[in-house]
């Protein structure tokens, strides 16, 4: 998305290191192309902890990209803002093309030189499109508050900080007022979010520390 602003810090440079640390063997045996999602609610580092991720694995020699759900939105971010407003009914899942980001993670997988996918500019309100070259990825990260669900994933990995732990990043990145309508809406997003932990192979704790689950490469 093009007018994201990262606000990384030392906590997710270290939680990108754990998740490397974990992850780099199963890239190094992986024949092909290798999806990593990193998932968690608004606020919780999702961007921030993606990014600084793809840095690491460059510095190893896996050369790889971000893909972020944010594009992926059937409006664009006022609109959609502003469609909330009207119906409170809107927030979920049908908000976001899952299906179509969870194409595009196959298109890659698969082998493809470039993919054509959706591209936010968040200032214009408006969503258009970008042609990506994919030659010589190794690793794709897509990260955003729905991933866990995507098929085609090697490794999820899942923040687990509420919108309650979240509301100091959240005021920082200043994209929305901090209101009562707000508190509804992350709510909404709580209950679909908090039960994809469970499908999750790496957790990121509340303080950021970094976890193998039970089920990690099962």
């Amino acid at each position: 998305m093009i007018g994201d602003k990262l606000n990384i810090k030392d906590f997710h440079r270290e939680a990108a290191r754990g998740i490397a640390e974990l992850i780099v063997p199963d890239l190094e045996g992986a024949g092909g192309r290798f999806a990593v999602t990193v998932a968690g609610e608004s606020g919780a580092g999702k961007s921030e902890i993606a990014f600084v991720l793809s840095e690491k694995l460059t510095e190893k020699g896996l050369k790889s990209i971000v893909l972020q759900q944010d594009d992926y939105f059937v409006y664009p971010p006022k609109t959609n803002a502003a469609m909330r407003k009207k119906d409170i009914g809107h927030v979920g899942l049908s908000e976001v093309q899952l299906s179509v980001l969870d194409r595009n993670l196959r298109e890659i997988l698969d082998g493809a030189a470039e993919i054509d996918k959706p591209l936010v500019i968040y200032e214009e309100d408006r969503i258009t499109s970008e042609t990506i070259v994919i030659e010589g990825v190794k690793v794709v990260i897509v990260e955003g508050t729905y991933v866990t669900l995507l098929e085609n994933a090697d490794r999820r990995v899942f923040i687990d900080r509420t919108h309650v732990d979240t509301a100091q990043a959240r005021e920082e990145r200043a994209r929305e007022a901090q209101d009562e309508y707000l508190s509804r809406i992350l709510l909404i997003e709580h209950a679909i979010i908090a039960p994809q932990k469970a499908r999750a192979d790496i957790i990121v704790t509340r303080d950021y520390k970094v976890e193998a689950s039970g089920k990690y490469g099962k």
